[in-house]
């Protein structure tokens, strides 16, 4: 009679002990929990509540959520971490505005009220929220923490007063960024009218907030920066860190005696920002853990067994929207929202196609904070309800510096006021100084997936020596002597265009423009004035045009995968000036690019593209000039590998081109290269397009990739001029 009565109060005993695990913060090195829940869910031991502070809060958040060790293991495994601290944003998740404003300025400043201002934190850990969010949509209509599969709360700081904030409720993927905001790192998170840091300044262990909770046995792992002996101490900023480790490791002399199994890994060796070492820093933790894997078992031993469901893991799930809310559009309209996230519902959309929008919107900085959160309605699908602030700043300061052989050396600087007078605009002007003088003033509404509108003006100007035959004959009274002549070109073009986005992913385009082009040496002739110079273009031209654009390229100048398709057809219907036998003409160009990836860090990019004239014939200012490389192309002048730039001209013109480039360290790069074409007149009436290749050049180049744009060297052969050509560029494009 009594044996079954011990057996069952055995039973009920082990049921009642609850066991608690509390994760401390640590960057990089909290990547050591994930061994230590490795070595727990071996020895068979059930947690029934989690604590974290940073990154403590990160995994523990997640393995409240459901996941196995091994898979947070996976998880992490996956995850670029030099990706997810910043805010860079994949040059084909942004819309096509946001794309040319990334490849242009290297440099960017708030300036309001005539004061320069800075970020509060080099991140608004954006990427890092979208994960979370993604990672965790499962129990995303769970408000309180103690509702999770295991119980969870984590700890941050209020910035105002310097108090811990223990967070047990709310959307658990903003609760735990905010513990995880490391000052100057990312940004502050407000929450509830808190304004809220990384818990680790106050409270990195979270023990006597877990022991509240009724826990019997605390596991306490602690990833901490223990104290550092002088000698190792050898600059400024480990200065910094021993202070801020004087009162944490004080903290600590207590904490450690309250807890029941305590586990540091071995980690002296590695940082906060040691991310690259991750699967070193996971071993480390599971080692330590093997260590007390007696006492561990011993506790498994006196557990009931609970069956959690668990999660499994889908890398690209599609997820049917419902329903887009959105609240804080006091001056950005939905319309411009919707378009910045690519979103029209009802849609299927990927987690990855949804992040990518959240970014670009990110990426406009019109925008403090971005919350979302996603709710499962009653037919299974989501709604998502959109929390934003907006930003005060309207003002903004950009630079940029660059070197091509055409414009030579040039500094830009850039004032852009958006909301200048009405919601959704923004205006810019660029003034760009150095060998030769230049600017572009725009004005944009920017309406989303409706027609936008566009104003621009722009100068551009370059004096070069270029070979006679950049002349044609109808230029010149009489050949003369030289072979070669300096020419000063100036263009000043002033548009008005109308643009939409359709299918996601596709600009369409249609406008107006006025172009007044003038070119003239001074090497030869004498004009009216008795002025030594000829004046060969002189001309105001009015025409009409349209485009259409595909851009999916993940960079603009080391490409590893994407598509570019871009069609732009011309019509000049007026022109007044020098041109005086001017006859209406139209100008097509059209341009395939597709890059791809053969293997890690070694990748192609193939180019075909083409364009040509259609009347005209006593207007030849509008053919098309190849050669050079690394400038802003500007009317039909194009680069090709192996020749001066403005080399060849014809009213026709076929090219083809590949690079095969090969990342060989970290933002350095190797690449072969070669290019072909045929430029003439009326090649495709006189069959001489397919008669034969005219022109080609091949050659070998390095890249690097700087905070001020790259830097491109290129050494060209063609083999028809049995000559050689460097080609140098250096930093953004513009």
């Amino acid at each position: 009679m009594l044996f079954p009565w011990c057996l069952l109060a055995q039973e009920e005993g082990a049921q009642d002990l609850k066991v608690g695990l509390v994760l401390s913060g640590g960057g990089a090195k909290g990547l050591a929990h994930i061994g230590v829940l490795k070595a727990i869910e071996e020895a068979g031991v059930e947690i029934d509540y989690i604590s974290g502070t940073s990154m403590g809060a990160i995994i523990g958040s997640l393995y409240a959520s459901g996941y196995t060790a091994k898979q947070l293991d996976s998880i992490f495994n996956a995850v670029d971490f030099e990706t997810l601290i910043r805010d860079d944003v994949p040059r084909s998740a942004k819309t096509f505005y946001e794309k040319n404003e990334s490849d242009r300025y290297a440099l960017t400043l708030p300036f309001d009220r005539f004061k320069l201002g800075f970020p509060s934190g080099l991140s608004k850990g954006q990427n890092a929220y979208n994960l979370l969010s993604q990672l965790t949509s499962h129990v995303s209509n769970i408000d309180d923490f103690s509702k999770l599969p295991i119980p969870f709360l984590c700890v941050a700081t209020n910035l105002e007063t310097g108090d811990p904030v223990v967070l047990e409720s709310g959307y658990l993927p903003k609760a735990v960024i905010a513990s995880g905001a490391l000052p100057t790192l990312f940004s502050p998170v407000t929450i509830g009218g808190q304004v809220l840091i990384d818990g680790g300044v106050v409270n990195n262990y979270p023990i006597e907030e877990l022991r509240a909770k009724g826990m019997d046995i605390i596991i306490g792992v602690d990833v901490q920066d223990n104290l550092k002996d002088v000698s190792k101490i050898n600059s400024a900023v480990q200065v910094m860190v021993q202070i801020n480790n004087f009162d944490t490791q004080h903290d600590m002399l207590e904490k450690r005696e309250q807890t029941d199994v305590y586990i540091q890994p071995d980690i002296q060796d590695f940082s906060v920002v040691s991310f690259a070492e991750g699967k070193t820093i996971v071993t480390s933790g599971y080692d330590a853990a093997k260590n007390n894997m007696d006492q561990l078992i011993e506790i498994a031993d006196k557990q009931a067994k609970k069956n959690r469901p668990e999660i499994t893991l889908q890398n690209d799930q599609t997820f049917y929207i419902d329903k887009v809310q959105i609240e804080g559009t006091e001056r950005y309209t939905r319309s411009y929202v919707l378009g910045k996230l690519k979103l029209i519902t009802p849609d299927a959309v990927t987690y990855e196609q949804f992040n990518e929008g959240v970014n670009n919107l990110s990426a406009t900085g019109n925008y403090d904070n971005i919350d979302y959160r996603f709710t499962e309605n009653e037919a299974g699908n989501y709604d998502v309800m959109f929390t934003l602030t907006e930003s005060e700043n309207q003002l903004q300061l950009r630079f940029s510096v660059h070197y091509d052989d055409l414009y030579r050396s040039a500094f830009l600087a850039n004032v852009t006021r958006k909301r200048l007078f009405t919601n959704n605009d923004i205006a810019s002007l660029d003034i760009i100084v150095g060998d030769n003088l230049r600017y572009k003033a725009s004005y944009y509404i920017d309406k989303g997936y409706y027609w936008s509108i566009g104003l621009s003006s722009e100068y551009n100007f370059f004096d070069k020596d270029v070979s006679i035959d950049f002349l044609t004959a109808e230029m010149l009274d009489e050949t003369p002597s030289i072979n070669e002549i300096e020419i000063e070109y100036s263009d000043y073009t002033n548009s008005l265009y109308f643009e939409t986005i359709f299918k996601r992913n596709f600009l369409l385009g249609l406008g107006a423009e006025h172009k007044y082009l003038k070119y003239l040496s001074k090497n030869i002739g004498v004009d009216k004035n008795q002025n030594l110079q000829t004046i060969f273009e002189n001309t105001n031209y009015y025409n009409a045009l349209g485009y259409l654009v595909f851009d999916s390229l993940d960079d603009s100048y080391f490409p590893k995968n994407g598509l570019v398709i871009q069609s732009e057809f011309k019509l000049y219907l007026l022109a007044q000036g020098r041109n005086e036998d001017f006859e209406s003409f139209s100008i097509v160009k059209s341009r395939f690019g597709y890059a791809h990836s053969l293997a890690e860090n070694l990748s192609f990019l193939f180019n075909y593209e083409g364009g040509f004239k259609i009347g005209g014939n006593d207007t030849a200012s509008f053919d098309f000039f190849l050669g050079g490389f690394g400038f802003n192309s500007v009317n039909n002048i194009l680069p090709f590998y192996g020749y001066e730039s403005l080399a060849l001209r014809g009213d026709t013109y076929l090219k083809s081109s590949l690079s095969v480039d090969w990342e060989f360290v970290n933002k350095n790069h190797l690449s072969v290269f070669g290019n072909i074409a045929n430029v003439g007149e009326d090649l495709f009436s006189t069959g001489q397009w397919i008669d034969g290749i005219d022109y080609s050049g091949f050659g070998l180049g390095y890249g690097l990739e700087t905070p001020l744009g790259p830097l491109q060297i290129k050494y060209a052969y063609s083999p028809e001029r049995d000559a050689t050509e460097w080609h140098i560029a250096a930093g953004f494009r513009f």
